[in-house]
This record gives C-alpha cells, structure tokens and sequence, in this order.
C-alpha cells in the first residue's frame, strides 16, 4: 500500500514539472502567434497602401509614356526642318524631350520597386499565416496535453487504480472537451470573428465612400454596417446559449427548452421544430434538468448535422414517476446495424441516461426518419 502511495507521489512531481514545462512552451508559442498577427496586420495594411501607390505610379507612367511620345515626334519634326524653327525652340524641344523621357524612365523604376516590395509583402504575409495557423494548432494540442495533465487525470486518479481504466477514462474525458472545443470555435471563426473582420473592411470602406461620394451614401454603409453588428451580436448569444442557457437555472427546464428549440429553429429557417409538453411545467432536480436539455439539444443538432430533416417533433411528459421524451425527425435516417465512427455523441448520451439509471432507444430506417425514445426513473 506504501509503494503505491510513494508512486503516486512521484508521479505527481513528475506532472508537476511537466506541467510547468508545456505551459512555458504555451506561452512562447501565444507570444509568437500574437507578435505574427501584429506582424500580418501592419503588413496588410502596408499592402493596400503599396497597392494604391503601384496604381497611381502606373497611371503616371501612362500619362508620361503619352506625353513622351508627343515630344519625341515634335523633337523629330524639329530636326527634320531644322531651319524652320529658332535656336530657342530647338533647344526647348529637345530639353521638353529629355526631361520627359528622365521623368518617364524613373516612374518605370519606382513602379518596378513598388511592384518588388508589393510582391515581398504578399509573400511575407503568406508566411505569417502560416506560422499563425501552425501556432494555433501547436495551441490546442498543448491545450489537450495540459488538460489531459492538470485536469482529467488528477481528478480520477484517486478513484481509478488501474492505469489502463484511467488512461482511457482520461482519453475520452479529453476527447469530449476538445471536441466541444472545436465546435464553438469553428462556430466562433464562422460567425461573429467572420462578421467582426467583415466590419472592420466595411469601416474602412465608409471613410472612403465618405471622402468620394459625401454623407449621404456613407450613412447607407453606416446602416448596413449596423446590421451587420447586430447579426454578430445575435450570433454571440446563441453560441453562449448552446453552451450553458442560463434560464435553466432560473425558470426551468421546460421554459428553457421551448426558447432553446424556438431560437434553434429561427437559426434553420428551412426546418420545422415543434415542443409538446404534456403534463405541465414541473420543475425538476438540478441535475435532471441539466442533463435533460443536453439529452434534447444533442438529439436535435444530431439530426439538423446528419439527418437533413424538415420537421422535428420534441415530446416531454413529466410524470411522478418518470420523465419520458421522444424526439422525432422525417430525415433520411440511418442503419443502425452500422457503427459509425464519429457516432460519439451516441455513446455520451447513452452514458448519460444510464448514470440517471434510464432507458435510451433508437429506431431509425434509411429514408424515414429516427425516433429517439429518453426514459429517466425520477421521485418527485
């Protein structure tokens, strides 16, 4: 018994000091990806003004290739009939000629520099997005590791003796974590970071349409550029929704749910969601509550991901003894002999039930459709 706490032990310090190790390389790596966003925004914005500059210079260089031209053949009719004109005007053409082509032979040099240093600053910029991307992916891979380290494995390694137990515990705890993860941030990089960046494009914009076309268009941008706040606001919300309503805590599970699925269907515009309570507006145990909603919304974004559905009916009833839900769909349904590989949100929910110590079944047939059946054993 000794000799397994002394491991313990040890094995602690060991997590410890590599704990602090891979949370020094997370900094270092958030220290280089920001320096890089600095960099890549310093850098875009070098590049439109290098933009600018290249156009201009080459609409110089029209003008002054037009200009030239004349004088060169003004220069030649000068030469030609070289008694007909005075000294002066000899040497003005000439000079007029000269000057010109000076001045046509440096805008084609500046416009080769800026040409060169626009093609360095696109080519800078790639390589920052890339060292960006890499660091963020370097990030939430040590983001895993640091979880799995500080968090997953020291909350159950008391409980769990056995190292296999608790490293595949521990692996599917992580797994879950990161895969909620990816999702809000895909949605968050979808959504209101997309509409932020659309923003700050459409700022800019304003101020130039301001300069160029007066007040009067510029609040038309100004308006749109309202709506498009108010969509990225609205998207925020939901996002916070998804992760954790907090009318749940404060009205209920069956209030909560009808929001949840009336907001959820105003997001899917081409699908119909119904919620039929049949036995009043009972409130329930914290955690019956919590894990209920989680039940519900897992089984309605399984069938707006996979099933392709037009209509989702979401049926409760609470009685004294049990609460009873059955969600169902008109989409294209799915072969339940086939085990699929990303099918974890079945197993989670599975999971789920039976920790409430009740009853999950699935009946589903290609091309018509799933029902899901939640049954939890409750005392009220």
């Amino acid at each position: 018994m000794s000799k397994k706490k002394l491991d313990t032990k040890t094995l602690d310090l060991i997590l410890e000091k590599m704990v602090d190790t891979v949370g020094i390389s997370k900094s270092e790596i958030f220290r280089i990806g920001e320096q890089c966003r600095k960099d890549h925004m310093t850098l875009s914005d070098e590049l439109k003004e290098m933009k600018e500059l290249v156009k201009k210079t080459i609409e110089e260089g029209d003008k002054l290739e037009i200009q030239s031209r004349f004088s060169r053949k003004r220069l030649s009719e000068v030469s030609k009939h070289f008694k007909d004109f005075s000294e002066e005007e000899v040497r003005d053409a000439y000079e007029k000629a000269h000057q010109l082509q000076m001045e046509y032979s440096i805008n084609q040099q500046t416009e080769k520099q800026l040409r060169d240093r626009r093609d360095e600053i696109e080519r800078r910029l790639i390589g920052l997005s890339e060292t960006i991307e890499r660091a963020e992916h370097l990030i939430s891979q040590i983001t895993v590791v640091m979880n799995y380290l500080t968090s997953d494995l020291k909350q159950v390694g008391e409980m769990l003796e056995d190292a296999k137990m608790k490293q595949d515990f521990g692996l599917k705890i992580i797994a879950a974590q990161e895969e909620e993860r990816k999702r809000v941030s895909r949605e968050i990089h979808d959504g209101p970071a997309q509409m932020m960046a659309n923003v700050m494009m459409r700022s800019d914009l304003i101020e130039r349409v301001y300069r160029e076309k007066g007040g009067g268009d510029a609040i038309k941008e100004i308006r749109d550029l309202k709506k498009m706040v108010r969509s990225a606001l609205y998207e925020v919300r939901r996002i916070i929704y998804d992760l954790r309503p907090m009318a749940l805590d404060d009205l209920g599970l069956v209030p909560t749910l009808k929001k949840y699925l009336q907001t959820t269907e105003e997001y899917h515009k081409k699908i119909k969601i119904t919620f039929a309570n049949l036995k009043g507006e009972k409130r329930l145990p914290g955690n019956y509550e919590v894990a209920l909603f989680r039940l519900i919304q897992e089984s309605v974004q399984n069938a707006i991901k996979h099933a392709n559905p037009r209509e989702i009916q979401v049926k409760m009833e609470i009685e004294k003894a049990k609460v009873t839900v059955v969600i169902k769909d008109d989409g294209i349904g799915f072969d339940l002999s086939q085990k699929k590989k990303d099918s974890f949100g079945l197993i989670g929910m599975r999971e789920r039930v039976e920790l409430l110590e009740g009853q999950l079944s699935i009946d589903s047939n290609i091309g018509k459709g799933t029902v899901i059946l939640i049954q939890i054993p409750i005392n009220l």
